[in-house]
């Protein structure tokens, strides 16, 4: 660093001098300043007087003038943060990597095409205005082409100021971020006097987690956990943070300390360093001019090349550029310094063709350095310098400039080598035992270079391009061959292998190889002398492998009076190598030259094509002799190595080109001696030569096992022709074939065939562009995928034994094909599909099926079947030998239509029926009745038809006639069987129809006779005036209550009972939790103190939070569900994390049955029947009379009034008495349902218990109301059963609450809302009650006034029908004046009716009404017409009036109208009707004039209705809002739109954010951050659950914008993922974008999710999901 020095130019050094004065004043030395002030002062005393030199003037004003005269960039380069949601476009990008930011993605024609979109692992930028990078549209609107431009637009004083300024400044700035000595600085930046201040910097690791730093921190500075949590958060996001500031030594004292503390809990321990505090000014200073450049250089393309060209000048001393001094120190560096070179990078170098080239230069000849110290470096790939390469060698013509400049491959594959040597053996070959796979995995890194540099291909090749391409390639087989053969293992005998050799290294290789092994053949095949070159290239470089591969001699081998000279190798007994890449790079070429027609070049005979097939057939059999369990000793490595040999990820370089090879050596070679040469490695050459006999079962069963590889393997190999040079086929069609294949086994959704299908260089399977010619799409229902089935068009192309199957795809296959033929009544025969023409080059293949040592395989085979010999034969052996005698009679059925039979050689049929005696045709015809082939009795007599078929062409006679009668046969029989069918089952259901109608019949006239009485003294009808039973569930009028025996079964111990009040209790299982679905004031919860004095006596109409309390419907006695409740306690509290799914200390378990999450149980009461007459008393007890005595009754019962006891006269009774049982379970839920609706502790003492009980279920009424009429469906007759029966025990058990003696304050407080009894304090007024809370809490607690202190009374049924009548009436008119009262501030002008005619009855009484209670508010309400007034008033208490219904019905069991079981609008005669109400509600205010006219005037002078139509206070209108999830977009990529522009509230920085919607309210959050922590009941929770709290009332619905996944949350720690409501085109949910498909709502799942919310079931899916998954690790879902 001396030499700097010399670089500062004389001019600058009053620049120098002055930093040195400003920079240690404003950083680190002097008094600290907040990091506003910092900001201020390096602004105001260092920045601006730079900019003002620079410009020459006010920098304002030269900034001005710079803009007039210059245009925006084309380029957007906005740099991405981890996190950020990306676009690519699938039609127009020319790679993957070529992506755009949101804002540019909505402005572009790219919005309109096949895009994908996935979230940035941070640190590329936008592609946008690059026209290398897009096909068509590569700028949006913002930076269209025509409106930029690169030109240099400065003046050439300013230019020259510019380079001066900036030279001195980078060279400041990269000295000091480079800059290793701690506490020295440069002489130019010397101060006079040293100050003797240190910093204790701690710098960043990936090895300690953020609990060790923060440990640490504590015991070694004497922080607190919060400064600790700060100073950690800010060291993991700069890389590094100064902890400590101080003398020399005591900031060496507490480096000592954190290095000592740290090694305590990791090995390593952290890294820290003392810093002059001089020293940490000027670095923090080059840091923030870093920023500064960003920014200036962002003013004018001029100011960027001035930057460039200062950054890119190479010193006179030899030294390299600023620019490749920063990045060869960059993995010194620590991760703030990192970001902000980087992004100085993109704002500048990748900004500018030309520049971008030379910095290109410069990478690439840093390039190996820079990738040795990333290998080195601990820190991950995005903040490394070598994330830039996808930058610049993903450009095209700069990758093919790199390439005839640098020769960037040669450059890419010396690197790996150079960092993979270490790995290689004595025989030069890798072999990775012991290897560290974190290193390895950076390495493997480097191979995405490779890949961005051969991603786009060369149209025109140059001599230099050529010359330097094939050297890489030279380079590369290099690296190849030390693959070849490598890691060999050998198959083990006797003992099973001690240690799993090491296998995921060379496979991890091949994987990153397989698209980089493609795109070379790729390159190779757009030039016919590159072609050759490389495949002469490669076959050079194989030889010199296969020289070391044979220890023997070659020997001769007879078959059939053929000899074949060859060395002898057994797989199972001699090493064997599954790594093959110059072979089967090879066998790639040789396909391409057959493709282009270069292969006619080559000169054959220099070509050994059974040395080259060898050691891919050693790998064919090795995969077959695993298959056949030979190698079971091995272990599961080889089994795993196996596996992905043939699995998608790498079969096309693997397996596929290993049997390419082996058709390459097929159509060369004799085929007898291919034959042979199959026989011999598969190990059965002396089975079939008749020399080998063993009576081993073990050595039988491997030797069958592979004799069905063998012939599989000669099926593939005749016929898989469905690669481009094999046949004429296009990838296109071979996608087609996989995609049948695939749809063969089952339907399948879009995201399993891609699975299922090779991915390009582009991650691209083409299987948009064929699906549609293959398969049909059924769309998905609520819940599950779309599925795609195969056309039955298509099913003709299915084969069996199609080479991509694996052994279970291939029995799926068979056994569906069998199942869809057998429903279609065709025979069961798999035949072989006709597949396309071999081209020239490898026409000879098909000589294989006529040879004499083929019809010598088959006839040994059969022979043995014919012999029933049965442990020498398989049927999946004769199924394999009957499917290759398919294809070959197949193949001469073509060459004889095509040729004449003269020109036709291929004489199977032939030879099959002629040769030695037996003959392939004798024996096929004997093994056909054998009883055990019975599967395979259909295609054996299809094969025999196709020897007709062939010797009738061959004689040429006519196969149309023979055919027609052998293929029409089977169809006739096929109908007629099809017709005999259908009519067998027409007449067996008509005889069972006959059967039930008899038996009917029977038990009719069985019931009539055993019930003979009953239908003798039933009174006769007059059919003039039919008897119909009263629909009135209220009042004197009141309906007969069913008297029906409910009898229920235990779910637990089976046995049946019925339900009564003095039997053992029978309960149902409950789950109570607080709800705010039906609230009008979201966000605003009451709190309550825990001594309940502050408990609400009234629910307030915005019902901001209730008590809902649900059930699933099952039963089980009481004494049942204890001895289960005890011993799910005992065995749930062993279970690992079962405080997920219950809260054993709240009394929380899961439904025996159904594992729906409770907490209590409701036991059942059944109905209390009627048996007296009311009407008799009617003319007594009228509303006056009621409302005297009830208010003499509540006053009395504190001062004795004279009518104290004039209620007791009109009718009590005994209430009705529960056994111990039922009273103990009516305890059991009353405590429960007020502990959770209170949050408070158990006590079953406390007043509000009972009331509690009331306002759950009114809550529930009202619950089940809303769900009712947001689904549209009638009121009666359309709920689930377990919400109706949960409905009726909620009202049962309700009803059966009493009030102690001396809690009779609360039906005084309930009633003084309706009558002016007694003056109380804090009285509501009409507008601050909900009234179907009332109506319960008034019917369910007026039994209590009966009681007397010497005995327990209750109203009689009379009493009860006039009270339930006159509280309906009385509540119902003052939810009426409550609905006209809360609607006039609505209205602002008046909405007067014109009616023609008379006005009806009701519209006058309503006017009449609307005057009154004009005149008592003093005139504060608009004036509106009667008929406006009815039809708001009647909109408005609907709802009431349809809870009072349910509530009625459940509470007496009177059968409602049929009008209110159909639709759900309308009705309101029949629910008038129903309750006793006038159908002209309006009347029950003229009938009862008198009683009504003081209350009208009492309630309307409330000063609180005042404030109201003064419009001071707000105030719930009816009907209620009806709460629904939030709207969200059709298109979720609006949402991904507004999740990037979010910014979190309380915190600064630009890190990636989780941005969570609320889909209850909308708020969007910062979920699982640090910076939105806050405080719930004294413990840290994340945003979610703290919004949750206040939102749901514990409960929560998410939507993880950026992962497009649901989280249910209930409580502080449970919670679940759900699908998000957003589908692909292919019905599909994306969680975390991982395919990245544009994806919409879906209404249907959108609505589901509505219900689960709003019946209450987000809990109990929790707990299901919780329950399904096998929770190992649990997540903290309190911080969310």
């Amino acid at each position: 660093m001396r030499c700097c020095k010399t670089n500062y130019s004389l001019f600058f050094h009053p620049v120098l001098r002055y930093l040195k004065e400003q920079v240690p004043r404003i950083f680190c030395l002097k008094k600290e300043f907040s990091p506003q002030e910092e900001e201020e002062l390096m602004q105001s005393r260092i920045l601006q007087p730079l900019e003002f030199f620079l410009f020459g003037e006010n920098p304002q004003e030269g900034l001005q003038k710079l803009q007039q005269g210059s245009t925006s960039s084309q380029l957007c380069g906005r740099v991405f943060k981890e996190g950020e949601t990306v676009y690519s476009c699938r039609d127009c990008a020319i790679d993957p990597t070529c992506v755009l930011c949101m804002d540019c993605f909505q402005d572009s024609v790219h919005k309109s095409h096949r895009y994908k979109m996935h979230a940035s692992s941070g640190g590329g930028f936008c592609d946008c205005g690059d026209v290398e990078a897009w096909k068509i549209g590569p700028c949006c609107s913002k930076h269209d082409t025509g409106a930029a431009t690169d030109e240099c637009v400065l003046e050439p004083e300013l230019y020259e100021r510019a380079e001066k300024l900036f030279r001195i400044l980078l060279l400041y700035v990269t000295d000091f971020l480079v800059w290793e000595e701690s506490s020295n600085l440069p002489d130019e930046l010397q101060p006079r006097q040293k100050e003797p201040a240190y910093f204790c910097v701690l710098y960043n690791d990936e090895h300690h987690s953020y609990d060790h730093v923060i440990y640490t921190l504590q015991r070694s500075v004497n922080c607190d956990q919060a400064e600790a949590q700060t100073h950690t958060a800010l060291i993991d996001k700069e890389g590094r943070r100064a902890v400590k500031r101080g003398s020399l030594r005591s900031c060496q004292q507490a480096r000592d300390l954190i290095r000592s503390n740290s090694e305590h809990i990791s090995l390593q321990p952290l890294r820290v360093e003392i810093l002059h505090a001089a020293v940490m000014a000027h670095q923090t200073f080059a840091l923030r001019l870093g920023s500064w450049f960003q920014k200036i250089i962002s003013y004018s393309v001029g100011f960027r090349q001035a930057f460039c060209q200062v950054a890119l000048e190479t010193n006179i001393d030899g030294h390299p550029c600023l620019i490749s001094r920063l990045m060869l120190h960059d993995a010194r560096m620590y991760k703030g310094a990192r970001k902000i070179v980087h992004e100085l990078i993109f704002s500048s170098m990748l900004m500018d063709t030309e520049f971008k080239r030379l910095f290109a230069i410069e990478f690439t000849k840093h390039y190996k350095q820079l990738q040795k110290d990333f290998i080195n470096d601990d820190h991950e790939r995005s903040i490394s310098i070598t994330a830039l390469s996808v930058q610049i060698f993903t450009v095209p013509t700069l990758a093919r400039q790199l390439i005839e400049e640098c020769n960037v491959i040669k450059v890419i594959v010396d690197t790996v080598m150079d960092l993979l040597r270490e790995h290689l053996d004595d025989n030069n070959r890798f072999f990775f035992l012991g290897y560290n796979s974190d290193k390895f995995t950076r390495i493997q890194v480097i191979f995405h270079d490779l890949r961005y540099i051969l991603i786009s291909k060369p149209s025109v090749w140059t001599e230099e391009l050529r010359g330097q391409f094939l050297e890489g390639l030279k380079v590369f087989l290099g690296f190849l061959k030390c693959m070849q053969g490598m890691e060999e293992v050998k198959r083990q005998f006797g003992q099973h292998i001690a240690v799993e050799p090491e296998w995921e290294a060379g496979f991890s290789l091949q994987m990153q190889l397989r698209h980089i092994l493609a795109m070379f053949q790729d390159w190779c095949s757009s030039d016919n002398e590159i072609l050759l070159l490389a495949f002469k290239e490669c076959h050079k470089v194989l030889r010199e492998c296969n020289n070391q591969a044979f220890q023997r001699e070659p020997t001769d081998y007879y078959m059939c009076k053929q000899i074949l000279n060859v060395r002898p190798y057994k797989v199972s007994q001699e090493p064997v190598s599954i790594h093959l890449p110059i072979s089967r790079l090879l066998a790639g070429l040789y396909v391409l030259l057959c493709r282009t027609g270069a292969v006619e070049h080559l000169d054959d005979p220099l070509y050994d094509y059974t040395q080259l097939a060898e050691h891919p057939l050693r790998c064919v059999v090795l995969a077959a002799q695993v298959s056949a369990e030979m190698w079971r000793r091995n272990g599961l490595s080889l089994v795993s190595q196996v596996y992905y040999y043939q699995d998608v990820k790498c079969r096309d370089e693997m397996y596929d080109k290993d049997v390419v090879m082996l058709q390459i050596a097929a159509s060369k070679m004799d085929p007898n001696h291919f034959l042979m040469l199959i026989l011999l490695r598969f190990e059965l050459f002396d089975y079939f030569n008749g020399s080998c006999s063993t009576k081993d079962q073990d050595e039988l069963i491997q030797r069958n096992r592979l004799t069905e590889e063998m012939l599989y393997l000669l099926i593939i190999i005749i016929g898989e022709r469905y690669v481009p040079g094999i046949s004429h086929v296009t990838k296109e069609d071979v996608t087609m074939r996989e995609v049948v294949h695939l749809l063969c086994i089952e339907p399948m959704a879009h995201s399993s065939l891609v699975k299922g299908l090779p991915e390009n260089e582009s991650h691209e399977t083409g299987l948009e562009s064929v699906i549609a010619k293959v398969a049909t799409f059924k769309k998905p229902g609520v819940s599950g995928h779309g599925l795609y089935e195969v056309k039955k068009e298509r099913l003709v192309e299915f084969n069996p034994f199609f080479y991509h199957y694996s052994r279970s795809q291939h029995s799926k296959a068979e056994e569906s094909q069998k199942k869809r033929r057998t429903q279609e009544g065709s025979d069961k025969a798999l035949r072989p599909p006709i597949p396309p023409a071999f081209c020239p080059a490898f026409s000879n293949i098909v000589r294989l099926l006529c040879c004499d040592i083929m019809v010598h395989i088959l006839r040994r085979i059969f022979q043995r079947a014919a012999e029933d010999r049965a442990t020498h034969w398989t049927e999946a052996m004769i199924q394999r030998a009957v499917h290759l005698i398919g294809q070959a009679l197949l193949e001469e059925k073509t060459q004889l239509e095509d040729s004449t039979v003269e020109e036709v050689t291929f004489d199977f049929s032939l030879k099959a029926r002629s040769e030695c005696n037996p003959s392939v045709f004798h024996l096929l015809s004997k093994i056909k009745a054998i009883p055990s082939l019975e599967a395979q009795k259909d295609m054996v007599k299809w094969v025999l038809q196709m020897f007709e078929i062939v010797k009738c062409l061959r004689e040429k006679s006519s196969p149309a006639a023979s055919m027609s009668v052998e293929t029409t046969k089977p169809e006739e029989s096929a109908q007629d069987k099809e017709k005999a069918e259908r009519k067998r089952k027409a007449e067996a259901a008509k005889l069972h129809r006959q059967k039930i109608m008899a038996q009917m019949s029977a038990m009719q006239k069985n019931f009539i006779e055993s019930n003979k009485m009953l239908y003798d003294n039933m009174p006769e009808t007059d059919p003039e005036t039919p008897q119909v039973e009263l629909c009135v569930a209220v009042g004197p009028q009141r309906g007969s209550t069913p008297a029906e025996k409910e009898v229920l079964t235990c779910i637990l111990c089976q046995e049946e009972q019925e339900v009564l009040t003095q039997a053992p209790a029978m309960v149902l299982t409950a789950c109570v939790q607080r709800s705010t679905v039906l609230t009008q004031c979201r966000g605003k919860i009451p709190t309550y103190k825990e001594d309940g004095t502050t408990y609400p006596l009234f629910m307030p109409p915005e019902l901001a939070v209730g008590t809902h309390t649900g059930s699933c419907g099952h039963v089980m006695h009481a004494t049942c569900w204890q001895k289960y409740f005890e011993a799910v306690q005992n065995t749930t509290r062993n279970r690992l994390h079962a405080e997920l799914i219950v809260d054993l200390e709240n009394g929380e378990y899961l439904c025996p049955l159904c594992k729906s999450l409770c907490n209590t149980v409701i036991p059942l009461i059944p109905l209390e029947p009627i048996i007296e007459n009311a009407e008799i008393i009617g003319q007594h007890l009228t509303l006056p009379r009621w409302i005297q005595i009830l208010c003499a009754r509540i006053k009395g019962l504190k001062s004795g009034e004279p009518d104290f006891r004039s209620i007791l006269s009109y009718g009590v009774q005994e209430p009705r008495k529960f056994s111990d049982s039922i009273t103990e379970m009516l305890l059991v839920c009353a405590t429960t349902v007020h502990r959770v609706g209170l949050q408070t502790a158990p006590n079953e003492l406390c007043p509000h218990v009972p009331l509690m009980a009331w306002n759950t279920c009114a809550f529930n009424i009202q619950a089940i109301e809303n769900i009712l009429q947001e689904e549209d469906k009638p009121l009666f007759g359309s709920l689930q059963n377990r919400q109706l029966a949960g409905l009726k025990a909620i009202v049962q058990f309700s009803g059966a609450q009493r009030l102690k003696i001396g809690y009779d304050f609360i039906i005084a407080g309930l009633s003084t809302v309706l009558l002016p009894v007694v003056s109380r304090k804090n009285t509501p007024c009409l507008l601050e009650v909900d009234f179907v809370h009332l109506l319960v809490g008034l019917v369910l607690s007026i039994p209590s006034l009966y009681q007397e202190e010497a005995v327990d009374l209750g109203p009689s049924a009379v009493s009860s029908a006039y009270n339930h009548l006159h509280i309906l009436h009385l509540v119902t008119m003052a939810h009426m004046l409550q609905v006209l009262l809360s609607s006039t501030g609505a209205v602002k002008t008046p909405t007067i009716q014109i009616v023609y005619g008379e006005e009806t009855e009701e519209a006058k009484a309503a006017a009449e009404l609307y005057t009154t209670v004009s005149q008592h508010t003093g005139s504060l309400i608009p004036d509106v017409s009667g008929s406006s007034v009815a039809e708001r008033v009647k909109r408005g208490i609907q709802p009431f009036l349809r809870c009072a219904a349910l509530f009625f019905n459940c509470l007496t069991g009177v059968q409602p109208p049929e009008e209110l079981f159909i639709g759900a609008e309308g009705h309101f005669e029949a629910l008038c009707s129903y309750l006793a109400l006038p159908s002209n509600v309006f009347q029950l205010f003229q009938e009862h004039r008198d009683t009504v006219a003081p209350l009208l005037l009492n309630y309307c002078g409330n000063p609180a209705i005042t404030k109201v139509l003064k419009g001071k206070t707000h105030i719930v209108r009816y009907p209620r809002r009806r709460n629904r999830l939030i709207d969200l977009p059709e298109d979720y990529s609006v949402l991904l739109n507004q999740a990037s522009h979010f910014q979190c509230p309380k915190s600064t920085d630009d890190e990636r954010k989780h941005p969570t919607l609320c889909l209850f309210c909308g708020a969007m959050l910062c979920s699982q951050s640090s910076c939105c922590l806050s405080q719930l009941d004294g413990e840290d929770v994340g945003a979610c659950t703290a919004h949750a709290a206040t939102c749901g009332a514990g409960v929560g619905m998410f939507l993880r914008i950026r992962e497009c996944e649901i989280v249910l949350m209930a409580g502080k720690t449970r919670g679940s993922t759900y699908p998000a409501p957003y589908l692909d085109d292919y019905g599909e949910t994306d969680p975390h974008l991982g395919r990245g498909n544009p994806l919409h709502l879906c209404p249907e799942r959108y609505r589901k999710l509505n219900q689960l919310w709003q019946q209450h079931c987000i809990l109990e899916e929790i707990a299901r999901s919780l329950e399904v998954v096998n929770v190992m690790f649990a997540f903290e879902w309190q911080m969310l």
